[in-house]
């Protein structure tokens, strides 16, 4: 069996190749026809049958210019074929924004915001890190992921639940879009959570490990705890 072609852009976004399975069998198309108009309409002539069913079966993974011409030949939006995005670049490809577009969104050159993407490290200030979550379209978690700022949230979030809450609302509130009262619902939510998983652990005399590492986890995971609070406060 011949080895696939290279192709231009090997650090793609993460791939749904299930999503991209799935939608092609609905059409009714197969490999050999996504293949053909890859070619012929998107102007990528290394792309083959045998390629298509590689980014299916996860042995290969298109790159955002691929998975921008896959999206046309699904006839979906390329964010439905990609992974819950994680990265500023992720975000950017899954919305089909170019990076010009969201550089002049945030008032930034285009040079010095892909310098932003290939380090992975958002350093804009207030005004354009709302800029950026407007278009980009992010939600409260992936804002906070893409500007760096969960290591620190996942500190000050430990502190709440292992002290007094009340101490670290205002400086959890300056790094998370979120009301104030918001944040205080969460973190008194977070903190009895916790709290009562660490009570648990006393009521067997210290020797209860289950609840113990109950606690721990609950620590190991609480900024997915957090969010977790939050969207129970908007149900």
């Amino acid at each position: 069996m011949r080895p696939l072609p290279s192709r231009p852009d090997p650090a793609g976004p993460p791939f749904d190749a299930q999503a991209a399975r799935r939608l092609r069998a609905a059409l009714g198309m197969g490999p050999e026809h996504v293949a053909h108009t890859m070619r012929v309409s998107y102007g990528l002539p290394y792309v083959t049958p045998g390629l298509v069913v590689a980014w299916e079966r996860g042995t290969a993974a298109p790159g955002g210019a691929e998975i921008g011409a896959l999206a046309g030949v699904l006839w979906c939006s390329p964010g439905e074929l990609i992974s819950r995005p994680r990265t500023l670049r992720e975000h950017r490809v899954a919305r089909g924004i170019a990076p010009e577009d969201v550089a002049h969104a945030v008032g930034m050159d285009l040079r010095g915001y892909l310098r932003k993407e290939e380090s992975g490290q958002w350093r804009g200030d207030e005004r354009q890190s709302a800029a950026l979550a407007r278009v980009l379209e992010l939600a409260p978690p992936d804002f906070v992921a893409v500007t760096g700022r969960e290591a620190p949230l996942a500190g000050l979030l430990r502190g709440a639940v292992t002290t007094r809450w009340q101490a670290q609302v205002r400086q959890v509130t300056r790094l998370v879009p979120l009301a104030q009262g918001v944040v205080e619902e969460a973190l008194r939510e977070l903190h009895q959570d916790y709290q009562g998983r660490m009570a648990a652990t006393l009521g067997w005399g210290g020797g209860g490990s289950g609840a113990g590492e109950s606690g721990r986890e609950f620590l190991d995971r609480i900024v997915d705890n957090f969010w977790a609070a939050v969207a129970s406060r908007s149900r």
